[in-house]
């Protein structure tokens, strides 16, 4: 049985070249689409031996999904959510690290039309009442596995009215449902549901809140067509293969993870791989890439950074036939490195929790380390001026989406509850991503920062990224943050917030030589004329460092 997506797509065949990707390209929009029943259980019914999931932990156990088996333990999951009251509409929240339990989890609740709301296990008891009272959660499907979170529940539950049951998954804990009792009891056969409570394209089915710089996390909607949008992110950009075995390293809790471990992946023909790690360990991961034969690879660079530290003459990574990276912007010399290292070039992408992949170095590109491609098919993409006006060529701009046609498939719906907070970013004609990039003559863009994390000093627009890139390719950094500071006579000065590596001290003599290091690698008014050498950078939930609150510090200092 061949993958899918090929039923979704107006053009068969293969595209010859971008521009033909980009011009023919079309997604069908069909009457009435659901993940659960169109893509698991028809998969369980027709080729039920197909591989789904592949999972492992460190301790060597191995559990694997065929799709016959997710047909039935997502029927088994629906039946206890059903028990429990869970309805159509319902928002709950799953909280479940790398566990396999998410996957017939999520696919049951898309079978009974409920919100899910996945979550990172990091959350505090201000985060569970913060998103309970938000979205009314009803219920919560946990893990405390190495975790706290279910203290932060319990002591958030008292001020959550909404909050109906508890369910933890694997462990029993006092006032908890238990996931494996209920489970084990439920019955393997689900009945579709029927006329209003069957789930329609329009319904909501998943919410995310996505932590910014600034405020409380956004609630980020997405419906039922959503799935369908990830086969340009699964087939052409990570290029996962019919067949095949893909790692995308993410918590469940995060947007990422839909992206590379869910969607797309089952509509492309592969398996899912899923290493259940709590600490990240690059020597651990080359070696799952290397005994589970991993075909299709995406990290964030930091991760790359890490393994690239290791002796490569000890893993065999001869499976590997695709690597892609996202996350964050990619060093070129990391990238070459890695191309030099296995033969595989890092294919980068840009996109939000809002959007789809947006930009991506698709197959039949040029690989340019550091830009982040072209635009997905999908979305009408240009950069425009402070004033709304498209920049040409070299000229750096926000990136936004052209939606005068409508929304295409997989972009979000808005943010849930809050139509002045979506109005601000998008007015129907326009959305606007916040984030600044300029485009060179061949139309590759190439990312330059948030809009307010733009440097402008002396009549320069400094981009954050090209000084941190510049920075991380001397020894002594392990990571770095750059800020504009006031100065009375430049407007702003480029700073430099920096963490060293093991071994090295923040010395004048040190400061000088990264002036310098910054000097010969990029423009020289680019250099940082302040340097902090700091122990940790302050970072977002989702691990996004804050430069925001870098820039409040000194502004404090300042007063």
């Amino acid at each position: 049985m061949q993958p899918l997506y090929h039923e979704y797509l107006d053009v068969k065949g293969d595209f010859i070249n971008y521009d033909d990707f980009n011009k023919n390209f079309r997604l069908i929009r069909p009457a009435s689409f659901n993940f659960a029943y169109d893509v698991v259980d028809r998969l369980g019914r027709e080729d039920p031996d197909r591989k789904a999931l592949l999972w492992t932990n460190p301790e060597g156990d191995v559990v694997e999904y065929d799709f016959a088996r997710m047909m039935r333990d997502s029927n088994k999951a629906a039946n206890y959510f059903k028990s429990l009251g869970v309805k159509k509409g319902d928002a709950v929240m799953v909280i479940l690290k790398r566990h396999h339990e998410f996957w017939p989890v999520i696919i049951a609740l898309h079978k009974i039309g409920a919100v899910t709301i996945p979550a990172t296990h990091l959350l505090t008891a201000k985060d569970i009442r913060y998103r309970v009272h938000a979205a009314d959660v009803s219920v919560i499907i946990a893990t405390e596995h190495t975790s706290v979170v279910c203290d932060a529940i319990d002591e958030a539950a008292p001020d959550c009215p909404t909050l109906r049951h508890r369910v933890l998954v694997r462990t029993k804990r006092e006032g908890w449902e238990s996931y494996d009792e209920g489970f084990s009891a439920a019955s393997d056969q689900w009945e579709v549901p029927t006329g209003d409570q069957y789930p329609q394209n329009e319904d909501l089915m998943l919410l995310y809140f996505t932590s910014g710089t600034t405020g409380m996390p956004k609630m980020v909607t997405h419906n039922y067509l959503y799935p369908l949008g990830h086969i340009l992110t699964a087939v052409y950009w990570l290029q996962v293969e019919d067949g095949g075995l893909h790692l995308t390293v993410s918590e469940t809790g995060w947007a990422k993870s839909v992206w590379g471990k869910l969607y797309g992946q089952w509509l492309g023909g592969s398996c899912v791989f899923v290493y259940d790690f709590d600490k990240f360990n690059a020597a651990e991961l080359l070696r799952m890439i290397e005994k589970f034969h991993i075909t299709t690879y995406c990290s964030p660079p930091t991760m790359y950074r890490y393994m690239l530290q290791e002796d490569f003459a000890n893993y065999d990574l001869s499976s590997l036939k695709h690597c892609s990276v996202a996350g964050e912007p990619l060093n070129p010399d990391m990238a070459h490195e890695w191309h030099k290292r296995t033969g595989i070039e890092l294919r980068e992408a840009f996109g939000q929790t809002e959007l789809l992949v947006t930009l991506a170095t698709f197959p039949w590109m040029e690989v340019k380390p550091g830009s982040m491609g072209k635009p997905a098919p999908v979305f009408d993409v240009d950069l425009i001026d402070g004033e709304g006006n498209p920049c040409p060529p070299g000229v750096s701009g926000e990136i936004i989406i052209r939606t005068h046609h409508g929304a295409p498939i997989g972009m979000f719906a808005g943010y849930y509850r809050d139509p002045e907070m979506t109005s601000d970013v998008w007015d129907g004609k326009i959305y606007h991503t916040g984030d600044v990039a300029w485009r060179d003559e061949w139309g590759y863009y190439w990312y330059v920062g948030r809009t307010d994390d733009v440097i402008k000093s002396s009549g320069y627009r400094i981009g954050p990224f090209e000084v941190e890139s510049a920075l991380v390719e001397h020894p002594a950094v392990l990571e770095t943050a750059i800020t504009g500071v006031p100065d009375p006579l430049r407007g702003q000065v480029v700073k430099a917030t920096i963490v060293l590596k093991p071994g090295w001290e923040g010395t004048d003599a040190l400061k000088k030589e990264l002036q310098d290091h910054v000097k010969h690698m990029t423009a020289p008014y680019k250099y940082p004329r302040v340097i902090e050498f700091v122990d940790a950078l302050p970072k977002t939930i989702s691990g996004k460092i804050r430069r925001v609150e870098l820039r409040e510090k000194d502004a404090e200092k300042t007063k």
